[in-house]
């Protein structure tokens, strides 16, 4: 087997397939043991999922060269790649020199740094000759502040009570938050996944902080995206929410889990 180091980190995500069932700070947890799970095709659940930041991967940053590279990943055992946010990153009060892929400003656009459309299509229809899946990252709870939504829809956002446009955590002052308790951004988000789904045959998603997102929307989502693709696949960053595994995400990022393995390697 080949290996594949890129000049700049890329992370290789094995994820333990199944939520974190207790927390490990002692704090009791309802046992979810209880909850009935939704049935996630078999196949899943051997998958390696290898996460891409086009930005970071190569010294190109662009998709063509992750297209390029698909043997590599390939030979490496990977067969789903998770795709950080690929859309266009906000600008106005934008971390750092670059600003961050979650802040995003077109939820139906790309990234001019990353390629055009037919890019994206490449490498989407190279990675499915390969048999190789390919899942978006999908930052559902907030916006950038210069999101076209904002003058199209300002009515979309959170507001304080004197009507100022909120961040969906105070600490994250790049962004703005959706409210989902207006059903008009229930149906713009669930169009625009539907869009990705149709326009550019991704097979899935993965949705970052999906608990900020009320669940009844993500089933809402769920029921509506298998009606395009009855094999989509969604993973969640949940942070050990097992509820969102009954009917809606078909994977969890165990942080949990994660932090113990470092604490035993780590001598702690």
């Amino acid at each position: 087997m080949k290996s594949i180091i890129p000049k700049t980190p890329c992370l290789l995500a094995l994820f333990c397939l199944g939520c974190l069932l207790a927390r490990f700070d002692g704090t009791a947890q309802a046992d979810p043991s209880a909850l009935k799970t939704r049935q996630s095709p078999d196949w899943l659940r051997s998958s390696v999922v290898y996460e891409i930041f086009p930005r970071n991967f190569s010294n190109a940053g662009d998709l063509n060269t992750v297209t390029a590279r698909l043997d590599e990943l390939k030979d490496l055992g990977v067969n789903i790649l998770w795709l950080m946010p690929i859309q266009p990153v906000g600008q106005i009060m934008k971390k750092g020199t670059l600003g961050s892929p979650f802040s995003v400003r077109d939820f139906y656009a790309i990234n001019p740094d990353y390629g055009t459309t037919n890019d994206f299509r490449r490498l989407v229809d190279q990675a499915h000759q390969r048999d190789m899946k390919v899942v978006m990252d999908i930052v559902a709870g907030q916006t950038s502040w210069d999101s076209v939504l904002m003058t199209t829809h300002p009515e979309f956002y959170e507001k304080d009570a004197n009507g100022n446009i909120i961040p969906p955590v105070p600490a994250w002052k790049d962004v703005a938050g959706l409210n989902y308790a207006n059903p008009d951004v229930r149906r713009y988000m669930i169009d625009m996944l539907k869009y990705w789904l149709t326009d550019y045959n991704v097979d899935g998603f993965r949705v970052d902080v999906a608990p900020n997102v009320p669940l009844d929307f993500w089933e809402e989502a769920r029921a509506a995206l298998q009606k395009v693709n009855p094999q989509v696949i969604i993973l969640a960053d949940a942070g050990a929410k097992p509820e969102l595994l009954t009917n809606a995400f078909d994977v969890d990022s165990s942080w949990g889990m994660n932090y113990v393995v470092d604490a035993v390697m780590n001598g702690r």
